[in-house]
């Protein structure tokens, strides 16, 4: 006897667990976004408490504005990276454009979107909320979009041939071939901008308006009091809930898409050991949900296998796939050529406004700060590559490994750096260390995770035969470095390269103005200009410093990561055909 088509969705007693853990889930999120939306004014700013027992509620606060910074961010990497990888004349300035978004600090989206959600949301405390969830979201986005961007432009040759052998359209490929092949990058992403983000929430939760700081009720606001205060007991308490927050959203949230994204890797050679995560089978036992999972992954075949944006035919009646809207080199160079004095009159015309308030003299003073702290960034980037490339391989080649310590390294990286300013401060003054030198190690805590997960997200995605292969060969060494595992996790490699050094850009600020009760270490840099400003309410030279800062990391970004960049696809390549 045949069964019904609706016996399918029939709840088993797999799907009477899942249901009361959803219900609980909804009731957290709902209590969270009453919490978000209640009444605010001005003089009357929510009140913080260095009591424990109001750490659920704060990392709560915490959670909501990181996940849905993380749903705008996801939204904004597939439209922005889609769109400068498929479409060439508007890749050129989508990219200087993500260039410039990168290098703009989470101090200064904050100083320019306050006025704007105030007046949105006013006598709300939604406009705050909304300030915050903005600038976490600058904390994740970018880093998301280049690695998408990045997986998109570098599909290997061979499987691009397929697609072309089998006739799909622009449409098909896209969602057959090249986000599926972008997606196990993407999710390693996601997980370090979320992780990322932990840092930058003390900054996010601390808005000043109308010459008042306001701390929004959050985990970053309970660390800022802390450590303003000196109190070594609530900086105890704040690690522990960071930890416990860790942990939930790693097994609830990452786990369960590192094991579904396994799903999408490309691979002749099924490999010893996948990830695993208990919800995810929970979710699969589960009749109702599991047949609810498989309606909706049936509708999205269906839209990705329509036929829409066919292949385009060239005069001679040949099929070009895939190949979009391209400029000549000649109309390529020209639109660089506008789109660079294009820029150049906007930093003109910026500079020529703050000379008005700020001596000449001053501006190329706050250009040499920012080469001093040029050098620190480019130094910690390379320490933090020479430490921890070698261990991401390491890890990414033995997936069982990285799964046991997949928690360990998010809970590394989400570490708050600045819980760790007390005992730096105290040992520099103790033993009287020069703070020009001793307080890089914060900037490179604040880059060393982007190259760690990026390098974790190309090892695993080598294929077993190629692994095979190489073993096969016998390279060794540095042979098999320079020959195989370069050329491999290079793309990968380079996005962390990018995006660690904004992040350090972005530590910078902090780092070159750590206090600790009241010890103060002010160190010569960009960084603390902009924070000594900040602290002053003196906008233009907030501005100043925060548009020097522009334009240090979108020049090294076209002097070079760019150029990394272009190798990746050749390095790509290399390593698929080897």
């Amino acid at each position: 006897m045949s069964s019904r088509p609706s016996d399918g969705l029939k709840p088993n007693r797999w799907d009477f667990v899942l249901i009361p853990l959803l219900l609980l889930l909804l009731a957290v999120l709902a209590h969270g976004g009453a919490m978000m939306t209640r009444p605010f004014d001005i003089g009357q700013p929510p009140v913080i408490s260095l009591d424990p027992v109001h750490l659920p509620d704060y990392l709560l606060n915490s959670f909501m504005r990181m996940f849905t910074a993380l749903r705008l961010s996801l939204v904004f990497s597939v439209v922005y990276a889609v769109l400068a990888a498929k479409v060439p004349i508007m890749e050129r300035f989508l990219i200087s454009l993500l260039d410039i978004l990168q290098s703009v600090p989470v101090l200064g989206y904050l100083t320019i979107t306050i006025p704007v959600f105030v007046w949105l949301f006013p006598h709300s405390l939604l406009a705050l909320e909304s300030a915050a969830v903005f600038a976490v979201f600058t904390s994740q986005a970018w880093n998301m979009t280049f690695s998408l961007y990045s997986a998109l432009k570098t599909v290997p040759r061979d499987l691009v041939e397929v697609a072309q052998t089998l006739h799909l359209t622009s449409w098909q490929r896209f969602w057959r071939l090249e986000m599926p092949w972008a997606i196990p990058g993407l999710v390693w992403n996601m997980m370090m901008s979320v992780s990322g983000g932990w840092f930058f929430v003390v900054a996010a939760e601390a808005i000043s308006v109308s010459g008042q700081t306001v701390l929004l009720p959050g985990i970053g606001s309970y660390i800022a009091l802390a450590v303003s205060a000196g109190d070594m007991r609530a900086i105890g308490w704040a690690i522990a809930a960071v930890f416990v927050g860790i942990i939930l959203y790693d097994q609830i949230m990452f786990r369960p898409l590192v094991a579904w994204a396994e799903k999408f890797r490309s691979e002749a050679v099924a490999r010893e050991h996948v990830p695993e995560s208990w919800l995810l089978d929970l979710i699969q036992r589960a009749r109702f949900f599991n047949g609810a999972s498989r309606m909706l992954g049936a509708l999205l075949r269906r839209l990705g296998d329509l036929r829409l944006a066919g292949p385009r035919r060239s005069f001679s009646g040949k099929i070009r796939f895939g190949q979009g809207w391209r400029l000549s080199q000649t109309a390529s160079r020209w639109l660089g050529t506008a789109l660079a004095a294009a820029s150049a009159l906007v930093v003109v015309g910026a500079l020529l406004m703050l000379t008005e308030q700020i001596a000449v003299k001053e501006v190329f003073q706050v250009v040499l700060l920012g080469g001093v702290t040029a050098g620190r960034v480019m130094a910690s980037v390379a320490l933090a590559s020479l430490l921890w490339v070698p261990v991401g391989v390491w890890l990414g080649l033995n997936p069982r490994l990285a799964q046991q310590t997949q928690w360990v390294a998010q809970f590394l990286s989400a570490f708050p750096a600045n819980l760790l300013f007390p005992l730096f401060v105290m040992v520099i003054i103790r033993l009287q260390l020069n703070p020009e030198i001793w307080t890089t190690p914060l900037m490179v805590m604040g880059g060393q995770w982007y190259i760690l997960f990026n390098v974790v997200a190309g090892a695993s995605a080598i294929p077993r035969d190629l692994r095979d292969a190489a073993a096969t060969t016998g390279l060794k060494g540095w042979l098999k470095w320079r020959r195989f595992l370069m050329p491999a996790i290079f793309s990968h490699l380079v996005t962390g390269l990018i995006t660690a050094a904004g992040g350090c850009w972005n530590v910078a600020i902090i780092s070159e103005w750590i206090s600790w009760g009241g010890h103060r270490l002010p160190v010569t840099g960009l960084g603390a200009y902009i924070s000594g400003a900040t602290e002053a309410g003196d906008f233009p030279r907030v501005a100043l410093g925060v548009l020097v800062m522009c334009l240090f990391v979108t020049a090294f970004n076209h002097l070079l990561w760019r150029r990394l960049f272009k190798m990746a696809k050749r390095f790509a390549d290399r390593a698929i055909t080897t």
